[in-house]
């Protein structure tokens, strides 16, 4: 595919410096887009960036990752109205290396001539003081340039710290020096970075004598103009533990009809006459439209396995019909994450040494019903099932036996209310 070109069609360009396209059309290019490690996993606003990487990657060129060792130590003003709080060195280290195993998924770093790189700017600063850094790297950047731009106009009435006004010049030299030592050209981000990418334009210039380029993608904005990347419950992670497979399933399945053009565009791998004729096909199904894209991406983020896990629970926890025989297949790990979906509760294993009464369990061990005269109402009205199996008796006692995978019982009262009792 031709980059920019690819980028055009799908909405995915802001801003892009004077000679890319010829410096593109002129052989296999790096480019390369920094990440700091400021979070525990990347998240799917991280991911549009990711994707950037990707489509370099898809048309012939050499994506570069570089990890913020250095200035996620700093703190980037770019679109924070205050400053940051600071992390541990120790905590930016662990939150690094498990980014990295993650950029490992998304991108060809073994094979081929275009391979990915990692790089960590850490390696650029570690050895160099700061009498070293203000005259080799300050020196290159003027007072009057570095205050025009908007990351710090935007910040000067609140409050900007020197610490956080240097970070441009670290993103400045960071471009400088993979140009000088690996012969990168391009830097792309999002287009709150363009004022930090055009100081490495500038430092390049001054340092190397080299004309290198940039290309920034829109901010992703969702169709009501809230931020992309949250739902109700904060971040969408990358992490299958911070965020569930089946969060981040829904996630795309909750979407607004109106965001599903900029979401195939963003983050889809099919090519533009797939997506076009997808949303001719399902112009009036948005939902079915929703289920392809949220496939795509769970497989791609997770797995095959964790997506075949996420249709397994969604249809315990949403098909009425489900049956017995559907939840004792469920695995320990589906389990787990039905779990996280419904009001659960965590019981001793030891309660069910005796046998477990069922009005004791619903209305004195949980809070499921309000009062044992409300269970034996509803087992009188034939509306509580254990495990898919009625409950006809309000003397039923529950053993281990009935435990699922030694741990779980699953209780409903009616079609709707699904509870999950956890024996720890």
């Amino acid at each position: 595919m031709d980059f920019l070109e690819e980028l055009k069609w799908r909405g995915l360009i802001h801003d892009q410096t004077p000679g890319i396209e010829a410096e593109l059309a002129s052989g296999m290019k790096l480019g390369y887009i920094g990440f700091d490690p400021t979070a525990p996993s990347m998240t799917i606003g991280n991911y549009v960036q990711i994707m950037l990487l990707k489509f370099f990657q898809l048309s012939g060129h050499k994506p570069v990752v570089l990890m913020g060792g250095a200035t996620g130590r700093i703190g980037d003003p770019s679109g924070k109205d205050k400053e940051r709080t600071l992390k541990s060195y120790d905590e930016l280290d662990n939150n690094l290396a498990h980014q990295q195993r993650q950029l490992m998924k998304f991108l060809e770093f073994e094979k081929g001539e275009n391979k990915a790189v990692l790089v960590n700017n850490l390696d650029f600063y570690k050895n160099m003081n700061v009498l070293d850094f203000l005259r080799d790297v300050g020196k290159n950047l003027t007072i009057n340039y570095m205050m025009s731009k908007d990351s710090v106009k935007n910040r000067i009435e609140r409050g900007l710290s020197f610490t956080e006004f240097s970070y441009q010049l670290l993103q400045g030299y960071d471009f400088a020096k993979m140009n000088k030592d690996l012969g990168v050209t391009v830097e792309m981000g999002g287009s709150d970075q363009y004022g930090n990418i055009t100081a490495g334009i500038e430092m390049s210039r001054k340092l190397n004598g080299a004309k290198v380029f940039a290309v920034t993608t829109p901010l992703l904005t969702k169709a009501d103009g809230t931020k992309f990347g949250k739902s109700e419950g904060g971040n969408i992670w990358l992490d299958p533990k911070l965020t569930s497979p089946y969060k981040f399933y829904q996630f795309w399945l909750n979407s607004n009809d109106a965001d599903l053009p900029t979401f195939f565009r963003y983050f889809s791998l099919r090519k533009k006459e797939e997506i076009l004729e997808l949303e001719a096909t399902y112009k009036d199904d948005p939902q079915s439209l929703k289920r392809i894209l949220a496939e795509e991406l769970t497989i791609r983020v997770h797995s095959q396995e964790d997506y075949d896990a996420v249709l397994r629970v969604t249809q315990i926890l949403f098909n009425k019909k489900a049956s017995k025989e559907q939840l004792m297949s469920l695995k320990a790990t589906d389990l787990a994450l039905v779990s996280q979906e419904i009001p659960s509760f965590e019981l001793a294993q030891s309660d069910l040494e005796d046998g477990l009464n069922i009005v004791s369990l619903l209305a004195t061990k949980t809070s499921i019903l309000g009062s044992n005269s409300e269970v034996r109402k509803a087992i009188k009205n034939n509306a509580i099932s254990v495990n898919k199996e009625k409950i006809s008796n309000h003397e039923t006692s529950l053993s281990s036996s009935q435990l699922l995978h030694n741990q779980y019982i699953m209780i409903e009262n009616g079609k709707k209310n699904k509870f999950m009792i956890v024996f720890k």
